[in-house]
């Protein structure tokens, strides 16, 4: 009475088979957020504002340029009486 390779097998394939749907399970999507709570901002603040220090410089100067050339236009008006 020898053991057949269909026994042997079967602890075997049942072992994979475990494996197989444990690695399933494993690989399954993540749960959605939270639609009532916000996530978290993950961004740098540090890179975020380097980021926008150049940008607001270039406002202000831009905003600056145009208050002087409306005092320019304004003195040219009164010079001339136009």
């Amino acid at each position: 009475m020898s053991a057949s390779p269909m026994h042997v097998a079967n602890p075997l394939t049942a072992a994979v088979l475990c494996a197989v749907l444990l690695a399933s399970a494993a690989c399954s999507r993540p749960q959605p957020p939270d639609k009532d709570q916000p996530p978290e901002p993950q961004a740098n603040t540090e890179l975020r504002e380097a980021i926008q220090q150049p940008i607001d410089q270039a406002k202000a100067a831009d905003a600056a340029a145009r208050e002087a050339a409306e005092a320019q236009r304004a003195a040219i008006e009164a010079a001339t009486g136009d």
